[in-house]
Order: structure tokens, then C-alpha cells, then sequence
């Protein structure tokens, strides 16, 4: 039997580099919130990853699905909010659907059942040219199809990192549509840097020392952990600060409060190699230590818009 409601999203796995040859597609990663939209006549619906129904947040969205040419889908895709440059903009994206959900564009990239047919058990090019069909190329819709490369894989995440976007998702033209993480679905992401204050430094479970970082500014708030992975005499310098720097508690209150680290005053902060596009720092390893305003070169703005 086809399915009729949600389905439990295909997942790619994070590897380093783009896979090469024309057996793979390439799109650019949406900075979104993954989303399962399912019709059945006028009665459509819109999961979240996790299996939530958002059917309220999404009205524009909702709208414009009920406007399709089918009797029932599920579709599979990205819900997006896009800045002035037509990069996707996830902190946008949280303020749109509380005020402005006129905004939201849903980038469907997978089609997982039409007209009463399961198509899970078909290609992703096949499932694709039915989606393309489906989902048609009004521009002003708020249903639209990602697009896709074919070709150089390394080539295509170049570019799209240049461009300053989050990163790529590559699939096998001819994988099938399994629920779940898969190696047949693969994604590579964009890493930035950037400055961030350091309120203390911890052991991790593996036993290597990473520090606790905050936005820096006016309003401060911890953003993740990095590595230590300095250099010796980087290293040695780090850690005498530390000391130097020492406090009894925690600058921030909160649930990083409870953590078992050792505090610091004000007065450290890390330059940071992160993955690009995560509310928390990810993949995070600190390239070099100083005072505010004292290292040099450019680097990302890592301020909350607050403190602009």
C-alpha cells in the first residue's frame, strides 16, 4: 500500500568531499527546516523531520500545495527563507514564520508517492522528473523545485562554498528512497571562522581539552565547544591564560553553568574554524588565541544582529 502520511525523511551522511562522476546529482544544501508535505485532495499537511504537523506556521505554503495538479503526494524538501542574495537565511526563517510567512518557500527535492502510487521503490531520477512535472516552473510560487548539477561534484562544492552557502547534498541518480541515514545521499559543508569570547575550558569525553565559547558583545551567549589544537608554543600560551584568567563561577547563567569546567574572567578570545549554517558550533577547532580586536585578519561576524 502507498503511504498517506508522514514518512520518516532519507537522511545524508557527512563526508569531506563531493563524490565525482555522472552517477551522482548534485544540490545546493538548504538552510531550512526539513519538511514532509503530504496531500490528499484539499487536506494537506507539513511535518517536520521528526514527524510534527507545522500545518499552521506554513499557510502560504500550505496554499500553494493545495494548488497542485494531483490527487495525493508526499513530497520531500527544504522550508526556506531567502535574503536579498537568494541564499537561504535560517535565522530569517525563525522570525518569518512568526510574522511574516508570506516569506516561506518550500524547496522540494523529492517526491516520495503521487496519485496513489508508492514511489519509493524508484529511482531519484525517475522520482525527480515526476516532481519536476508536478511542481512546474512558476517562480512566484511558494512550491518550488531545487535544482540540480550533474558533474564535477568537487567542482560544484567549490562554487557554492564561494558563494558563502552552506554546503552541497550529492545522490546517487539511481538510489531508491529509504527512510533513514544513508551512504547513497552523501553531504559536504562549508566551514567558516570566526571570533568568539572563551568562558572556560573542559575535558570532553574523549579526554581533550575544548573550550567553552560565547558570542562576543553586548549580548553574550554560548554558541558550542571547540577543540584545543594549538601549536606548542600557541598551546603553552593558551593554557597560562587560562590560569591567569581563572574564576570561580561561570559569566553566564543557565544550564552552561552546571558544566564542570574551568571558568575565566573576560579577557580571552578564539579564533574558530566551525561548519557554516548551525545554531551551535559543529566540527569546531580553535586556530589561534588573543584579546578582543587584537588578531588579525578578516574573519565572519560572529555578533548577534542585536549587538550591530
Amino acid at each position: 500500500m502507498p503511504p498517506v502520511g508522514f514518512v520518516d525523511p532519507m537522511l545524508p551522511t557527512l563526508v569531506d568531499e563531493a563524490p565525482r562522476g555522472g552517477e551522482w546529482i548534485h544540490e545546493i544544501k538548504f538552510d531550512g527546516y526539513r519538511t514532509v508535505l503530504t496531500i490528499r485532495g484539499k487536506d494537506v499537511h507539513a511535518y517536520t523531520r521528526n514527524g510534527f504537523d507545522w500545518i499552521g506556521r506554513y499557510a502560504p505554503v500550505i496554499a500553494a500545495a493545495r494548488g497542485l495538479r494531483c490527487r495525493s503526494a508526499i513530497l520531500d524538501g527544504e522550508m526556506c527563507v531567502q535574503n536579498a542574495s537568494g541564499i537561504t537565511d535560517f535565522p530569517a526563517l525563525r522570525g518569518a514564520i512568526k510574522s511574516a510567512p508570506e516569506r516561506l518557500v518550500l524547496f522540494a527535492f523529492d517526491l516520495i508517492a503521487l496519485d496513489g502510487r508508492d514511489l519509493r521503490g524508484e529511482a531519484l531520477r525517475e522520482r525527480r522528473r515526476r516532481l519536476r512535472d508536478l511542481v512546474g516552473g512558476d517562480a512566484a510560487s511558494r512550491v518550488q523545485l531545487s535544482h540540480e548539477h550533474v558533474g564535477d561534484g568537487p567542482a560544484f562544492f567549490r562554487a557554492a562554498d564561494q558563494h558563502g552557502l552552506e554546503g552541497i547534498v550529492s545522490k546517487r541518480a539511481d538510489s531508491l528512497y529509504t527512510s533513514g541515514r544513508t551512504k547513497a545521499w552523501v553531504k559536504v559543508k562549508s566551514y567558516t571562522v570566526a571570533d568568539y569570547a572563551v568562558l572556560g575550558v573542559e575535558r570532553s569525553r574523549t579526554g581533550l581539552p575544548v573550550a567553552l565559547l560565547a558570542r562576543l558583545g553586548r549580548s553574550p551567549a554560548y554558541v558550542g565547544d571547540a577543540v584545543v589544537t594549538l601549536k606548542a608554543r600557541e598551546r603553552e600560551r593558551f593554557w597560562a591564560t587560562v590560569e591567569e584568567l581563572g574564576a570561580p563561577r561561570a559569566r553566564l547563567a543557565g544550564t552552561i553553568a552546571k558544566r564542570k569546567a574551568a571558568w575565566m574572567r573576560e579577557g580571552m578570545v578564539a579564533r574558530v574554524r566551525h561548519l557554516r549554517g548551525e545554531d551551535k558550533l559543529r566540527h569546531a577547532s580553535i586556530q589561534a588565541i588573543g584579546a578582543e580586536g587584537e588578531l588579525p585578519g578578516d574573519v565572519d561576524d560572529a555578533r548577534h544582529p542585536d549587538d550591530a
